[in-house]
């Protein structure tokens, strides 16, 4: 039995369970008595306390992670160097490693690959930044957690890029499969290294197999050295172009030609996620170093060659000129001197020439004649003197694209999207944003006339934050483009500095710009009331049991199900969880066998409300959606209504009427009845 189970570290630090056992060190589950919350405590093993070079790589860890502060990269609480025990303490991280989960998956889609390499590099433009160089990147050393975020772990031979200091040890170690070329050669290694091994690990979870394999680390090596891989799409013809050239450019042998920045990779994967049929046409721009040498050797040998050419055809040319010169002159002394007749029987031989010239003239005379016939019927046709009249723009913002494109009101315009659809929180998906020239000015008839579409709003899917720390959770929000709210409550199930719950919940789908009151756990209080298990409630039942546990319902999705019509399939929070009073539960409804239409509206806040509101939507009486925002972050709020034939909605800012609508769900529209934003303005 392992004689650290049991046992507190310095008094503080009680060891729970073993979870890892790694090459130099062991990591337990620790809990930390002071705070309650949960560790991981690095503990150094006792056969390498005299190692020093063990020993120096430990440390090294340890001073790597402490400069580093990033969502994405395992945090240090506390450190211990002692003549008897020496460790780290970390952030525990309940998940597996990537390669664990690799090879449950064997082949990922190539979203979720997108979705962690994002993530990694992330991590590593941050370490970056701060000097350090990882040298160790690969699936082992990420941590997948539960929510899909992940931790970059295992800075043992990190080296800071500015120190100056490593041997050929340090230079030459690192997993041989995800070594970049210049560490299996020894050399020494900067960031490019880190985005090499990124690239691999990027192959590895597009295709499921390693770029380079074999029976020996030798072997490996040298594969990555000298070796090209096979084309991911070889492997796997699902994976976009774009997505595999971002890949080998990854992975190019030459530093130079690889992305020289994390940060360079994360703008063409940004691209690339805008766009998954780009093609950057790396493979167009840039050749392997043995390709160069080939073509300079081939321009080398043809200028060879020229130059050759180009002397032996100047010595003949000089040669048969003195050839001709000598036989010029000898015939001019062997031949007799002509006579006076015989001069003159050339003469007119001279004169019968002549008839040629006009000739000449005359078939030049024809062809002005032509051309002149031709560029007078030209004229008369087209008449290119005669004054067009200009046409007025007309006004394209707010008219849907593909509407505009193929109307006749517009057939005396070029109309032409300009880059892609941006998001936008004012106009619907498809809806032009923008003109240039702007509506009302001159222009010649089938002018050009540029315009920006709409992408819509920004919907963010919430992940699950409960657990994690807040502030690690307030750096995810600000990365997906979302405001945030501290809310401390109290909790007997979530230690103190950890999420205790959300609001809006895990799962919701949210605008971007949206405020997320994060509820921080200050430890555990009689405030934090169970969650009901709601399960097969109608809705009404539901909203009741939440309302008499002091809670309230969040977001109502409807779903198909064999489950009897207007019944709860689902809840989150789950009813095992506990969360402050007067907190959000999200419910899945059945829609049985019956079709459900969706309608969504689009609703303009008032701009002069700079607090948070509460903003409840009601369908024919009952509240269906209800919401905290800022109306100075979030412009418009879109909630979805659900259900058949027609409806009375009336949407409610702060217990005051604001808006009413009528939706025909059978034609998929709404039609405004009633407006109170009037009421707002003061």
């Amino acid at each position: 039995m392992d004689k650290l189970l049991g046992k507190r570290l310095d008094g503080r630090y009680e060891i729970i369970e073993l979870v890892g056992v790694g090459g130099m060190a062991n990591v337990y589950r620790a809990t930390d008595v002071t705070s309650g919350r949960s560790v991981a405590v690095k503990v150094l093993r006792e056969e390498f306390v005299d190692n020093e070079e063990f020993l120096r790589r430990f440390k090294n860890e340890s001073k790597a992670i402490a400069v580093l502060s990033h969502p994405n990269i395992v945090k240090v609480y506390d450190v211990n160097f002692t003549d008897k025990v020496n460790y780290i303490v970390m952030e525990y991280i309940d998940g597996i490693t990537l390669k664990e989960y690799i090879e449950q998956q064997h082949v990922l889609r190539w979203k979720e690959a997108v979705h962690f390499t994002v993530q990694i590099l992330r991590a590593l433009q941050h370490a970056h930044d701060k000097g350090i160089v990882h040298r160790d990147v690969k699936p082992q050393n990420i941590m997948l957690l539960s929510d899909g975020s992940i931790k970059v772990t295992d800075f043992g031979i990190a080296r800071f890029a500015r120190s100056g200091m490593s041997t050929i040890t340090d230079r030459a170690i690192g997993s041989v499969h995800y070594i970049s070329p210049e560490q299996a050669r020894g050399e020494p290694t900067d960031g490019k290294s880190d985005i090499y091994s990124v690239g691999i690990m990027l192959y590895e979870m597009l295709t499921g197999q390693l770029p380079f394999d074999a029976q020996s680390a030798v072997s490996v090596a040298l594969k990555q050295i000298q070796a090209q891989p096979k084309q991911p799409r070889e492997l796997n013809p699902s994976i976009p172009e774009g997505l595999e050239e971002i890949t080998i450019r990854a992975m190019e042998k030459d530093p130079r030609r690889r992305y020289q920045t994390a940060s360079e990779m994360l703008r063409d994967i940004d691209e690339f996620k805008r766009n998954p049929s780009i093609s950057f046409e790396y493979k167009y721009m840039d050749s392997t170093s043995q390709e160069e040498e080939k073509y300079q050797a081939a321009i080398r040998s043809s200028r060879h060659v020229q130059g050759s050419k180009q002397r032996g055809s100047l010595n003949s040319s000089k040669s048969k000129e003195k050839q001709t010169s000598m036989l010029k002159s000898k015939k001019n002394a062997d031949a007799p001197k002509r006579s006076p007749k015989s001069r003159k029987s050339s003469s007119s031989t001279e004169e019968r020439t002549l008839p040629v010239v006009p000739i000449l003239g005359g078939i030049t005379a024809a062809f002005v004649v032509g051309s002149l016939i031709f560029i007078f019927t030209m004229v008369r046709l087209n008449n290119p003197f005669e004054r067009v009249p200009d046409v007025t723009v007309p006004t394209l913002v707010g008219l849907k694209y593909d509407t505009v494109r193929t109307s006749e009101n517009y057939s005396n315009f070029l109309i032409e999207m300009e880059g892609d659809p941006v998001y936008n929180d004012e106009y619907e998906a498809g809806v032009i944003i923008e003109q240039k020239p702007a509506a009302g000015r001159t222009v010649k008839p089938n002018s050009k006339i540029t315009v920006k579409v709409s992408a819509g709003q920004e919907i963010i899917t919430l992940p699950n934050y409960v657990g994690q720390e807040a502030t690690s959770v307030f750096a995810q929000l600000r990365d997906l483009n979302l405001e945030y709210q501290q809310v401390d409550v109290f909790s007997s199930t979530v230690a103190s500095g950890l999420v205790a719950a959300t609001e809006p919940g895990a799962g919701s789908e949210i605008p971007a710009g949206t405020v997320v009151r994060v509820q921080v756990s200050m430890g555990p209080d009689s405030k934090v009331v169970p969650v009901p298990d709601l399960g097969g409630m109608s809705l009404e039942d539901a909203r009741a049991a939440l309302e008499e546990a002091g809670l309230s319902v969040g977001n109502i999705e409807y779903k198909d199900s064999e489950a009897e019509s207007g019944t709860v399939i689902g809840q989150n929070p789950g009813p095992t969880s506990q969360i402050s009073e007067g907190g959000y539960v999200n419910l899945t409804v059945s829609s049985g066998d019956e079709i459900i239409q969706q309608v969504s509206l689009y609703v303009r806040l008032p701009e002069n409300l700079s607090s948070v509101i509460t903003i409840k939507a009601m369908q024919d009486g009952v509240v269906v959606q209800e919401q905290q925002i800022q109306p100075s972050l979030v412009r418009v709020w879109k909630p979805s209504f659900t259900g058949q034939g027609t409806a009375n909605v009336q949407i409610i800012i702060d217990n005051r009427p604001y808006m009413e609508y009528t939706i025909d769900f059978d034609a998929g529209t709404s039609t405004q009845t009633a407006d109170y934003s009037a009421d707002f303005e003061s």
